[in-house]
């Protein structure tokens, strides 16, 4: 049984023998070097990087699903890109807009 499993696998047109496997597999570096990222402090977050990540993953996850052959290796790294480009963003976001509020707030009080 896993012999006929790994043989479709090995045979399929998104498999191991072509491009469409291997360029998101190697495309999940990309979104372990982000997860990895979010031990950095924020302001050492950048935007444009933030949001060319989720724009890639939110844009190749919609294509992914309508190709034929369904690519389901490059979407769920498209999906994973996605959420942590929003992440990081937030965090972005939330350091530099909401925390300098909430500083100034508690400054008058």
């Amino acid at each position: 049984m896993a012999s006929s499993k790994f043989q479709a696998l090995w045979n399929h047109p998104a498999g191991p023998k072509t491009i469409h496997f291997w360029a998101p597999t190697f495309k999940w570096g990309i979104s372990i070097a982000n997860l990895a990222d979010s031990t950095k402090p924020p302001e050492k977050v950048s935007y444009p990087q933030q949001i060319a990540v989720t724009a890639t993953g939110v844009i190749w996850s919609r294509y992914s699903t309508v190709i034929t052959p369904k690519n389901w290796n490059l979407f769920s790294v498209n999906i994973v890109m996605a959420g942590t480009g929003i992440y990081q963003l937030s965090r972005k976001i939330q350091h530099d807009y909401f925390s300098k509020e909430q500083a100034a707030v508690v400054t008058k009080e």
